[in-house]
């Protein structure tokens, strides 16, 4: 079975068509529980997600901050496989319709097979990955088994990026390249910073037929907007993620799936705007 990148094209075409940018929001998996995470990514794109990153939770983060690596936490403590994650791929995507990604390092994919993990992937629906630390010229095989199953490589660059290697990783990658919006780990800022358009204009001079979307920092409509004015898809994570941690900790999840739908409602508002 072909995983669904055409799809993942598709919806970020839709939107530039619109003249907007793409919501792309981020949950992990397995939290607050392996069926909360399912509804939680139901609820934003009800809300008005495009595309969703599903995170795979892992012990050893470099990207990301401390409100996602919580959640990571929960999750590993409640026992989430590579199977649920997987699951919540199958589940959320049969539901909703949307393009989902999993966001994950490299080692569990590694020990998993990559043969094997590609193609439940794409069995599962799935329309790709965010490899945030798998090196472009270590990642051969791993684009060999993507591209067999109709899956998106998603490589991520940063404002440190050379544009040497901005061309290199952007020649690799497909469905869209992540820019870091700034140097650091994820996590809700007063200001994206403007690193960020410059960012994007010298990753497009590199290869005009790939979107660039833009992810770290991003936390309220302004900024979306923001972002949205210069960027193919706006990717955030962190904002969603706390909220859902405030209502674990208020012990409603009700709550929680309420604050990420009116976030994400908010959020698709701004790309949105003119």
């Amino acid at each position: 079975m072909s995983g669904n990148v055409k799809l993942l094209s598709d919806t970020l075409a839709a939107a530039k068509s619109e003249g907007r940018a793409a919501l792309i929001a981020y949950l992990p998996a397995g939290f607050p529980t392996v069926d909360g995470g399912i509804e939680a990514v139901k609820a934003v794109v009800a809300g008005g997600a495009d595309v969703v990153e599903v995170g795979l939770p892992h012990s050893d983060p470099v990207l990301d901050g401390p409100v996602i690596q919580t959640a990571d936490d929960i999750a590993l403590r409640g026992g989430v496989k590579i199977a649920d994650v997987l699951r919540t791929v199958r589940e959320a995507h049969a539901a909703t319709g949307v393009p989902v990604l999993v966001m994950t390092y490299w080692n569990p994919v590694d020990r998993y097979g990559v043969e094997r993990f590609t193609a439940e992937l794409a069995e599962a629906g799935g329309a790709g990955c965010i490899l945030p630390d798998l090196p472009v010229q270590e990642s051969a095989l791993w684009r060999e088994h993507a591209e067999k199953h109709g899956l998106a490589t998603v490589f991520v660059v940063a404002p440190s990026s050379r544009d040497e290697r901005l061309a290199t990783i952007t020649a690799a990658g497909s469905g869209f390249v992540y820019a870091a919006s700034l140097m650091g780990v994820t996590g809700t800022r007063e200001s994206v910073g403007h690193e960020a358009q410059e960012l994007v204009r010298r990753a497009r001079a590199t290869r005009e037929d790939l979107p660039v979307c833009v992810g770290l920092g991003v936390s309220n409509a302004a900024q979306a907007k923001e972002v949205a004015a210069f960027a193919d898809g706006v990717i955030v994570g962190s904002a969603f993620v706390k909220r859902l941690l405030e209502a674990e900790t208020a012990g409603d999840r009700a709550s929680g799936l309420r604050a990420v739908r009116e976030l994400a409602g908010e959020l698709a508002a701004g790309v949105r705007r003119d």
